[in-house]
């Protein structure tokens, strides 16, 4: 085996440029898609970080009428919970509305959340410390499409209980960044007092957010885990990664066939060298495994060179971050400003296996021709 490995570098290395081509393209497809899955691990992690912080909590219970995919059913999606079952709750009660910045309407919707809760990320402080009527807060993005800031007073319209119609102007107490569009985009948060008393829903909550894990039962509403909250975010992040592996997957295999087509042509080539191993008592079978261990070292030094220049750029993206396009932002889901790649053991390893696997068995493929060669054809040049 040891002289299978010098024979099998050698001819690698006598092969000069053409090795280095296909080391090239080989190493270029295992940083890619490395650097790719680093990417969506990175904002699976960011995405989820941020959803729990500002949305998700540990969990939520909500009303067992209201269904967040169903905007209709906001209007009578909620109910009031004793106070009793209340604790490490905080409650959120969802209303529609209209506002008008700068004689536009704009359609919004009103989250009433209690202005002392300190378990999502939402500064409901800010509308303690305001001594307008109807304070309330924005997002970065609401701000920007109603063409709002800090101070701004607008007219806003709503529903009360009985759906009669009322309006008043609200002021934008403050405005934060957040990376949630649930959140941000066409939101309006306000004091929850605050919007009982304009809607006349007196302890009415569309949902509650837990400050702990423990599952919570109570008829007329629904818990739902951490998990199951973020299942959605999960699948999304899944189907990215299957859709990219299509795109990295036609490099590799582009990469493999420039492999195998060198190893079709390093056969016809050698065949005198080959009928030379034969002749000299080495068997068929090893003479297969050498050829085959030619290619694997094509994607071992593929690794190498890949880690050479792969290693810095990773070290560098993990500690700036990546950018993101501002379209990105409008994609449904948490999206920050820049992305941290994260790279795992697991990651790399099981890259490094892809890429060794896939070049060993396209190598073993040609290579199996040698095993039905004439030792005495071979060293006359005769293909068979």
């Amino acid at each position: 085996m040891k002289l299978a490995f010098q024979l099998a570098y050698r001819n690698l290395i006598g092969a000069g440029l053409r090795t280095w081509l296909n080391v090239g393209v080989l190493s270029f497809a295992f940083v890619l898609i490395i650097l790719y899955n680093g990417i969506l691990d990175g904002w699976n992690q960011q995405a989820r970080t941020d959803t729990i912080a500002w949305e998700y909590g540990q969990g939520q219970l909500r009303s067992g009428e209201y269904d967040p995919y169903d905007p209709f059913t906001v209007l009578d999606g909620h109910g009031v919970l004793p106070e009793s079952k209340q604790e490490g709750l905080i409650p959120i009660l969802l209303r529609q509305g209209t506002i008008y910045p700068g004689g536009r309407m704009l359609s919004v919707m009103l989250k009433g959340i209690d202005v002392d809760q300190t378990i999502l990320n939402i500064p409901t402080a800010q509308l303690k410390t305001s001594n307008a009527n109807i304070p309330v807060i924005l997002g970065k993005r609401m701000a920007e499409s109603a063409h709002l800031k800090e101070g701004d007073e607008v007219l806003m319209r709503w529903r009360d209980k009985n759906g009669t119609y009322d309006a008043s102007a609200i002021t934008v107490a403050g405005i934060f960044d957040c990376n949630v569009p649930t959140v941000d985009g066409g939101q309006i948060w306000m004091g929850i007092d605050k919007l009982w008393e304009i809607t006349q829903l007196q302890g009415s909550a569309t949902l509650f957010v837990a400050s702990t894990d423990e599952p919570l039962s109570e008829e007329g509403w629904e818990y739902l885990s951490q998990e199951n909250l973020l299942q959605d975010l999960a699948d999304m992040i899944e189907m990215k990664k299957y859709s990219s592996s299509i795109m990295y997957g036609l490099l590799l295999l582009i990469a493999l066939l420039a492999i195998f087509d060198t190893q079709v042509l390093s056969i016809f080539r050698r065949q005198k060298e080959i009928g030379t191993y034969i002749a000299l008592g080495m068997t068929r079978a090893k003479v297969v495994v050498l050829f085959t261990i030619e290619g694997t070292m094509y994607s071992i030094l593929a690794t190498i060179v890949g880690s050479l220049y792969g290693i810095p750029l990773f070290m560098y993206l993990t500690k700036t971050g990546m950018g993101m396009p501002e379209a990105s932002q409008d994609m449904g889901f948490a999206v920050a400003e820049r992305i941290y790649p994260m790279y795992s053991v697991g990651l790399v390893l099981s890259t490094v296996l892809l890429v060794v696997i896939s070049a060993t068995i396209v190598s073993f493929l040609p290579a199996r021709k040698i095993a039905k060669m004439d030792p005495v054809d071979a060293l006359k040049g005769k293909m068979q």
